[in-house]
Parts: C-alpha cells; structure tokens; sequence
C-alpha cells in the first residue's frame, strides 16, 4: 500500500517543478517582447492598481495592474501580444496613466487576481472621484479666500432647487483655498454645519444649512466615498479623490451616527502640504547637523514620537526625499499611504488579508532594502522586527506614540522589548508638534519688559553651546493682530518645534541600568538637549510664533511673567 506521505512530497515536487518551469518560460517570454520580468508570486500587486482595470477584462487579457503612482500604472500580462492586452492598456491611456509593462507567469496573475475581493465595487460613474474643471477650481479658489466669501457664496444658493454638486464644489474649493486639512458637517435639529480645521483650529464656516441639503450631501458624499447609504446606524469609512486640473487629492471620510443625523469627517491629503524640505519643516541649523548625521547612517532606528496630527509623517517624508537616491532602495509599510513618494516603493497594511505591519515588515525585509518605513510601532512583535532589522543593517524609520523624546524607550520597554535589544538599535529619537506661525503680514513687534529680559538672559544661559546665540542677540518678541490675508486670524501656517535624544553608548548604559523617565531625562540633560518648548521659545524669539502659542502646545513657561 503507497506511503500518503510519500504521495503527498511527490506530488509538492511536481508542484514546484510545474512552477519553476512556468517562470522559466516567463522570463523567456519577457526575453523575446523586451519587457521587464516580474514574478507575482513574491512582488504583490496593490488593491488600489487592481481596480484600475475590472476582474472580467483582467482574467480574459490575463494582464494585472499590480502597481499605481500619479498616472503612472505597472500592468503585467502572460502574453503582451495578445489583442485583449492593447486593448486594455489603451483603455488605460484614454485616461490618461502612463502605461510599463512587465511579463509573468499565469500563476503569478492568478497570485494577484485573489486580491481582487478586497477591491471594491465601483456603483457607477458616481463613486470614487470628483473631477473639477480647472477652469472651475481656478475661479473658485481666486474668491473664496476667506471664511466669509464662502459664506456669502453658499447662501446664494436657492436650497430648494440646488443639487448637491455645485455646493460639494464650493465646499471642496473653499477647504483647498484656505489650507484645511480637515472639513467637518455636523448634523442639527433644524441646521447643521459645515466647519473647517485650519493650522490645527476648527472654525465655522456655514451655520445654517437646511435638513434635506444636508441629508442629500451625507448621500452624495457616501456614494462618493463607496459607502452604504442605506446604513446609518453604524461607523462607516472610506475615501474618494478630487481630480483638480492635473493634481490629485485624497479625501478620507469617516460617518458616525449622531443624534439628529450622521456626521461627516473628512481628511484632505494634498501631496503639496508635504513637498518640504527639511529646512522647511522648522529645524534649527544645530538640529539639522543630527538630523543630517542620523540619516546618512546605513543601519539603526530612527523613532518620531508625538500625538495625531503633529506633523510625524511630514517629517518623516522630508526624510525620505532626502535619502531617496536610485542607488538606495526605500521600502514604506503604511496605514494607510497618505502621500504618493516617486521613486519609493510604498505598501500598505491590510489588516482583513493578514497583510499586518509585523507581517508586511518581515515580507518588506526580505526584499533587500536599505531604508524601511514603518508607519507605526504599535505591538510587541512590530517592535521587535524593527529592532532586528535596524540591527541587521537597515534603517528603519518609524513613529511610536509617547509625550516626548525621553518617554519613547519606556514605551518600547513597556511594550515588551527587551532592554539589551533597545540601545544598540536606536540612533535617534525625535519628539515634536506644531505651532502656528505668526502672519508675516499683521504681526506687531510687543514690548520686552526688564523682567522678561531677565528671564530670557537665564533662558540662554542654560541652553547647550552648540545653539547659536548671535541669530538672537536682536531679539524681539511679536502678537497676531489679524488680517484679510489670515482670515482675522493673525496665524497664518504652522512651523515645527522639535527635540531630539540621540542614541550611543551612554544610551546603551543607561538603558541596561534603568530604563525609566528620570534616567533618560538625566541623559537628555547631559547631552544638552533642547526641548520643544526651548526651541519654540528661540522661535518666537526670531518672530516665527508667538509665547501664547508656545504655551498652548508645551504648557506654561515658567520664567515668563
């Protein structure tokens, strides 16, 4: 009688000869139409590509888009000769991407093809994009400059015969004149609201809109966003995509029930709110030179610490944009990718697929990086691949949610780390937040009194050497006023403010003795770090902000009268 477990390996080995002869016969299928190879059995394609041509086409071309960046699409076919093929990547290009094409096995597009359940249904032209002329968004933008303009421009609108598109126009336009990152509606029992998040703040924008346009925007954003609109008892998220000439935003919705109705949150990922360089982010010439040194290391962990909405991920990219050179090889594991990087291979994490970040980041290791994003440090088991991979000659970059730069390697100990593991690995830790910068065009120089001389004389002398002292010797301090440029606001953007513990031996000594607050707080100490309210309060010194808003952010000054 056969041995089963004899069958069982005959049959795995055919399987794999079966396989290898297949991506044998691929690359020589590459070889002869000069086209890249690619195997998609170890390169996965991306949900957002897939849906860019649909399952029938897909499977009837043998073809997969398997990676998407602006218009640019990567397709791979069995066959790139077939007529099924062209025609699909001319599909492709009367919209406008720019098609490469790649060849691969059947069984790497079948690999590909079972990501095609997490794509979702598209429920006509209505779902998953709005599409302002440029000519359109160009009028819009130049008017409402102002709270009030879009105000003025929404109550010309006659409620009783106005669809829900041109006011989605004038809302959308208004939120991209002013900045916003976010857009609220609020639902009420007889008006609802429509705010803006502007530098960090809420502000009102229309207070008075009636039931059933509010209800009709809830609908049209929720077929917008492929949501279910007959749901309303339940969180619902999603996302949809403002075409504005040739630039693409993202808009990331989240509807929650609420007493009088459903509540909208919408985030505005603009790719242009994160084109800064590093001295645009705020940095201290002093803080740039670390900052410059960490990132030209080949191994080790860089963490960003600070709450939602601090500015991590800006930074982080400025820091990739840095590094990105064609002779590296930058890899991201995000959740989700808020912004597009050229040259960078950026992924995503999907929880339903398994496609997790201690999941992702092992696969992601396994493809030869030499940088490697992680969006966050959440658990146990992403911290500790993180450490072996910054130990095993990669960098790693990554956030990690603590108050502050000192409070970051508990966090990590509190997770389970080991200790041993910890200071050998880590290079930098960086904490940060944002402040509002003053409007370059109202601002007013304030009256520096004998006792705030006094206190800003001791601030000095307590800073480390390496902060230097000549760029302030005229320093001034400044109030926001409030202006038509900043909306009455008198802030007009937001600036960093940074603080940085660096990594070492001593790091190493002091983490294998306590790994507490105190003790990283003596290190900090010793190796003379300025803390985030000391860097805000050099920046207000220079006019960037000002001491209440400083204050706001980094607690009270004690020394300020």
């Amino acid at each position: 009688m056969p041995d089963p477990q004899n069958t069982m390996n005959i049959a795995t080995q055919l399987t794999r000869l079966k396989r290898e002869g297949e991506e044998r016969q691929a690359q020589r299928t590459s070889q002869k139409f000069g086209y890249p190879y690619v195997d998609l059995t170890k390169v996965p394609a991306t949900v957002e590509a897939l849906g860019l041509i649909p399952e029938t086409m897909a499977k009837d071309a043998k073809i997969a888009a398997i990676e998407v960046r602006a218009r640019r699409v990567a397709v791979a076919a069995a066959n790139p000769d077939l007529p099924a093929v062209k025609k699909a990547v001319k599909d492709l290009e009367a919209r406008k991407y720019e098609v490469k094409m790649f060849v691969t096995s059947l069984s790497g597009l079948e690999a590909a093809w079972k990501m095609y359940r997490f794509v979702k249904q598209e429920a006509g032209d209505i779902t998953g994009k709005v599409s302002i002329e440029k000519k359109r968004i160009e009028e819009l933008t130049a008017r409402l400059t102002s709270f009030a303009a879009i105000k003025e421009e929404i109550k010309r609108f006659d409620f009783l015969k106005a669809g829900p598109v041109q006011l989605i126009e004038v809302i959308l336009a208004g939120a991209l004149a002013l900045r916003a990152s976010d857009i609220h509606f609020e639902a009420g029992e007889k008006e609802s609201k429509v705010r803006f998040r502007v530098d960090g703040l809420l502000h009102d924008v229309f207070t008075e809109l009636p039931p059933m346009n509010y209800h009709s925007l809830v609908s049209r954003f929720k077929l917008l966003s492929g949501l279910k609109i007959n749901i309303r008892d339940i969180s619902q998220d999603g996302r949809f995509t403002i075409g504005v000439g040739d630039k693409e935003i993202e808009m990331r919705v989240s509807i929650i029930p609420a007493e009088f109705g459903e509540t909208i949150v919408m985030r505005i990922l603009d790719p242009a709110s994160t084109m800064v360089g590093l001295e645009a982010l705020g940095l201290r010439p002093d803080d740039l030179v670390i900052v410059e040194r960490e990132i030209a290391k080949p191994n080790g962990l860089i963490l960003n610490t600070g709450p939602t909405g601090s500015g991590k991920t800006t930074t982080l990219y400025a820091f990739l944009r840095k590094m990105n050179d064609p002779e590296m090889k930058i890899i991201t594991l995000e959740d989700p990718i808020e912004y597009r990087i050229e040259g960078i291979e950026q992924t995503q994490v999907n929880n339903e697929s398994g496609y997790t970040f201690a999941n992702g980041l092992r696969a992601v290791v396994r493809q030869d990086p030499d940088v490697v994003l992680v969006g966050e440090i959440r658990d146990l088991e992403t911290a500790d691949i993180a450490l072996q991979a910054a130990l095993t000659g990669h960098l790693v970059l990554s956030t990690l949610h603590a108050n502050n730069a000192i409070g970051a390697v508990p966090r990590l100990v509190n997770l389970g780390v080991k200790t041993v593991s910890v200071g050998p690995a880590l290079n930098l830790v960086i904490a940060q937040r944002l402040v509002r910068r003053l409007c370059p065009d109202c601002k007013k120089s304030g009256t520096v009194s004998e006792n705030l001389k006094v206190g800003i004389k001791k601030f000095f002398e307590k800073l480390p050497a390496r902060v230097d002292r000549e760029k302030y010797k005229d320093f001034k301090t400044h109030e926001p006023v409030g202006c038509e440029k900043c909306n009455h606001i008198g802030y007009k953007g937001r600036i960093g403010i940074f603080e940085f513990l660096e990594g070492g031996l001593k790091l190493e000594e002091v983490i294998l003795k306590e790994a507490s607050e105190i003790s990283m707080q003596r290190l900090a100490d010793s190796q003379g770090m300025v803390t985030m309210q000391e860097d805000g309060i050099l920046k207000t010194l220079v006019g960037e902000t000002s001491f209440t808003e400083v204050e706001s952010v980094t607690g009270k000054i004690e020394w300020l009268a």
